[in-house]
């Protein structure tokens, strides 16, 4: 949790508009902060949510409903083109 809300921060150890050193922090802090977390779940658990995470990508894909969010997002691209230009 704690590493989710500093990738999301705007407070870093040091401030993203410094060139290159600004985002080194962030590439080194999370993903050591994931291994981390990974390493001290314990393996049941980490082995429970891995099964739950095996069954939820086994659900069929609905091919219309993807459809339709594109088709949203490309009405709301021509509308903001539109209002800009």
């Amino acid at each position: 949790m704690i590493v989710a809300a500093y990738a999301v921060s705007p407070i870093d150890l040091i401030p993203d508009f410094i060139p290159v050193l600004g985002y080194v922090d962030d590439i080194i802090i999370v993903p050591l902060g994931i291994l981390l977390v990974v390493k001290l779940t314990p393996p049941e658990v980490m082995n429970e949510h891995r099964a739950t995470a095996d069954a939820a990508s086994e659900r069929p894909v609905s091919r219309i409903a993807a459809g339709v969010f594109i088709a949203i997002w490309f009405f709301f691209a021509t509308f903001l083109a539109r209002m800009l230009l």
